[in-house]
């Protein structure tokens, strides 16, 4: 059985949840531009889809004519949450801080007090349209503000705070249709480094990492909050976001926490297989990556995987566990898929972008050009998004590169200057750590001062008088 698992935006809806009685000039105007590079929203981390892909049209294939536009700013606060695009407005969180010392320090939690916003922009301007926001002390490390991306569905926007205040919103008005605090119902404490596992929705259903006994991931009725099941017990949840999988003739929701990857039924909760595998400093933060039948799951220091799926019911098999010969440990940056050989991932380890083959963990090639100083390539971050027959790679320097990725090598086509300054100090150096957003023919970027919309819209050559 097949479930509606990915959030559907609409411009228009019945009388009652009407997201826009009126469409503005400017996002009509959005619209029209848009609509020859066949525009598609961004309502969710990681794209429609949640895969990395950005299906649009007639994007720019290099930066020969220059940097591309930025066609206006916002001033935002703190925050290593992205932005989510749906029906012509622009959705992000971030945190105001009043009190406290944010300078980040893997080794506590900082206590903060601020205030949590929920912003909404027009995507055409940044103009704002409406904010949410309630106060919220923070007691985690590297307090910069939210890390899970807004989750946009219909009239309804969900969005979950680091201390875990979970709420979901109207999204033409901003009004509270209902709302939780995750440590409260479960009780438990937050992760040290904050609520981060970006939230799912399938069918009825929004899943969550809670914490608590019996409730590492939940399944909530997505219109009025009530539990449906929950599921796993662990010491840490982790940061990885729910993924769902088809495999073995049915749909796998996949968790994995501090201690294994686990693949339930997403119905019922009810667990099929668990394999053991623990990360450094239970840092589970990139979501596992199917490839035909092979999956993916990995972190820093070589903490990787591979199973293989079966193909007529839903278990697995381990083929390899990471070595420093083996594999790709990647940070804060899910491994993306090549689109022509199912065998071949390409993953962000210390800095560096590197080719693994899936059935060996084998490196095939790692290219640091993007970050060429080893020392500043230490555990840096590359977001990587796939367009066409090419790559778009947002660096934590701010740098947007476009290249070619293949088991043959990386081909760079170009690359900007930073789009943002990086503002997040980390590493001992500043920092970008938050996955832009890629729709309707154009990049969205923030950091700690402000969001951006850079077009990324192929130009037309001008017309022969």
């Amino acid at each position: 059985m097949r479930h509606n698992r990915y959030p559907v935006s609409f411009l228009k809806c019945d009388d009652e949840t009407n997201m826009h009685p009126r469409l503005s000039i400017q996002t009509i105007l959005l619209l029209l531009a848009t609509s020859i590079a066949s525009a598609e929203d961004w309502p969710q981390w990681m794209g429609a889809n949640r895969d990395g892909v950005w299906r649009e049209t007639g994007i720019v294939r290099d930066f020969s004519a220059g940097d591309p536009e930025t066609t206006w700013r916002a001033a935002v606060a703190g925050g290593f949450s992205g932005p989510a695009v749906a029906a012509g407005r622009v959705y992000l969180t971030d945190y105001v801080r009043l009190e406290g010392d944010a300078s980040p320090d893997p080794d506590k939690r900082n206590e903060l007090k601020g205030i949590e916003r929920v912003l909404c922009l027009d995507e055409q301007t940044g103009e704002e349209l409406w904010k949410h926001t309630y106060p919220r002390t923070y007691n985690i490390s590297y307090p910069a503000g939210p890390r899970a991306t807004p989750l946009v569905e219909g009239n309804r926007v969900y969005t979950l705070g680091a201390e875990g205040d979970l709420k979901c919103l109207n999204a033409s008005n901003g009004n509270v249709v209902w709302s939780k605090n995750l440590p409260e119902e479960y009780n438990t404490k937050s992760p040290v480094w904050g609520y981060s596992a970006h939230p799912l929705i399938i069918g009825n259903k929004l899943i969550c990492l809670a914490g608590g006994e019996g409730s590492a991931a939940v399944a909530l009725n997505k219109d009025t909050g009530d539990e449906i099941w929950r599921a796993l017990t662990t010491p840490d949840i982790g940061y990885a976001p729910p993924t769902l999988i088809e495999a073995g003739g049915t749909e796998q929701l996949l968790i994995w926490h501090s201690k294994s990857l686990n693949s339930l039924d997403p119905e019922t909760g009810e667990l099929y297989w668990s394999e053991p595998l623990e990360p450094d400093y239970n840092m589970s933060i990139a979501p596992p990556q199917k490839s035909a039948h092979w999956l993916y799951v990995g972190a820093i220091k070589n903490k990787s995987m591979v199973v293989r799926l079966h193909d007529s019911k839903p278990s697995a098999q381990l083929v390899w566990k990471g070595t420093n010969k083996l594999g790709v440990g990647p940070s804060h940056c899910p491994v993306v898929l090549d689109p022509s050989n199912a065998d071949y991932i390409y993953g962000v380890d210390r800095g560096g972008i590197r080719c693994v083959r899936l059935d060996t963990g084998e490196h095939v090639w790692q290219n640091f050009d993007l970050m060429p100083n080893r020392r500043i390539a230490n555990a840096g971050t590359i977001f990587i998004t796939r367009n066409q027959d090419r790559f778009f790679l947002l660096s934590d320097t701010g740098e947007l590169a476009i290249a070619k990725l293949s088991p043959l090598g990386y081909e760079e086509l170009g690359r900007t200057g930073p789009l943002v300054k990086p503002t997040h100090s980390g590493l001992g150096r500043e920092v970008l750590w938050s996955a832009p957003a890629f729709a309707n023919g154009a990049i969205f970027v923030r950091n700690d001062e402000e969001l951006i919309r850079v077009s990324l819209v192929q130009k037309q050559p001008a017309a022969a008088k």
